[in-house]
């Protein structure tokens, strides 16, 4: 049986996820913190402007850490938080608390899970849209 290796997420790839966030939140004239995480959950690259709200970098982490246990867009998991959703249970069920706020997404390659980013500080479509614009420039 054989196996394909799958490039892990490198220090310029994170580089490249929290520069192109932060391009794209300047140019909506908005201020955020990013947080990268490699596969296995570390942090990869970390940025929080004076200027966002100190909350910002927790949010960022939190939502970056989320998608990656989820595999999932923090933004297609909102409804199944709510009472009566799929996971309603589940931040009580994993050691470190999640955040269903738009803003974190999975990052693959080769159809492989290699991380993950969180975008905080704007409103949560915005964020998405620049945790989105990130992960673009990486394919």
């Amino acid at each position: 049986m054989s196996t394909t290796a799958v490039a892990p997420l490198t220090i310029e790839d994170a580089e490249l996820l929290v520069a192109t966030a932060r391009r794209a939140a300047g140019e909506a004239g908005v201020t955020v913190s990013v947080t990268v995480l490699d596969a296995g959950g570390h942090l990869l690259a970390f940025r929080r402007d004076d200027r966002a709200v100190l909350i910002s970098g927790e949010t960022s982490t939190r939502k970056a850490y989320t998608a990656l246990q989820l595999n999932a867009a923090t933004a297609d998991l909102v409804d199944a938080v709510q009472p009566g959703g799929l996971f309603h249970t589940l931040p009580t069920a994993l050691d470190r608390p999640l955040l269903f706020i738009a803003g974190g997404l999975p990052v693959h390659r080769d159809g492989r899970l290699v991380g993950a980013i969180g975008v905080g500080g704007g409103a949560p479509d915005q964020d998405h849209g620049f945790a989105t614009a990130a992960v673009q420039a990486l394919a």
